[in-house]
């Protein structure tokens, strides 16, 4: 479904994306593992086209077409989603309008259901603005809710557990393999192996570049060992 093939990204003379290659599958969860400083948040801004970020080269094939020269909107009407690590606040918005924006039928029960599966009560939530009252982790749920009703092609999940407490993880790590059983193909953006465990498979970033894919348990253990002292960092400067 997804084929990115010997991608790089130069910024102000740094190189940031390395000869990074990658394949995510029709109907797979494929994660990608690494610290932060890596290069992840940069992977999802070139595959979505977000933050003005164009590829210095390589390609990015979705469904067989390359997509590196389409706008944000083009991509988004072939099936792909970002849900970003630090969701927006949306003055004058409620999630249940935010929700039914996204659904492909707005059925209020649905809506509901989809709340219900990020771990979130429909009648606490549903006329609540998604403003500063909301929390980090309450905006990152609805924002999944959304991710659920939209049933892309193509959901990038950028940290999807950031704001997220140890309660509410097992939800959304559910609602994850929900959306995969919806239909969707995941590529799933994050630093926590507990995150990869649900990936059918996951790819390792370093200073830019995918250095190894394997099953979960096998690259989260090289992960363990190899990465986490490591001070390899690649991201832009702001």
């Amino acid at each position: 479904m997804l084929d990115v093939a010997k991608l790089e990204l130069t910024l102000n003379g740094k190189p940031i994306i390395n000869d990074l290659s990658l394949h995510v599958d029709k109907g797979e969860i494929h994660g990608i593992l690494g610290e932060n400083g890596t290069g992840k948040t940069t992977i999802a801004n070139l595959i979505m086209g977000t933050n003005n970020y164009k590829p210095t080269a390589g390609k990015i094939i979705f469904e067989g077409q390359d997509i590196s020269g389409l706008s944000v909107s083009q991509r988004a009407q072939k099936g792909i989603t970002l849900a970003w690590q630090e969701p927006a606040r949306v003055e004058g918005l409620t999630v249940r309008d935010y929700l039914a924006l996204s659904s492909r039928n707005g059925q209020a029960d649905q809506l509901e259901r989809f709340l219900l599966m990020v771990g979130l009560e429909p009648a606490q939530y549903m006329d609540r603005d998604i403003d500063a009252t909301l929390s980090g982790g309450e905006r990152k749920r609805i924002e999944m809710a959304s991710v659920l009703a939209m049933r892309p092609k193509l959901a990038i999940l950028d940290e999807p557990d950031s704001g997220i407490d140890i309660v509410a993880l097992p939800l959304l790590l559910n609602s994850i393999i929900e959306m995969n059983k919806q239909g969707s193909s995941v590529l799933l953006i994050t630093h926590s192996e507990r995150v990869t465990e649900i990936s059918h498979r996951v790819s390792i970033l370093c200073a830019g570049t995918i250095i190894r894919t394997g099953p979960p348990a096998e690259s989260s253990q090289w992960f363990k060992d190899n990465c986490q002292t490591c001070l390899h960092i690649n991201e832009p400067e702001h």
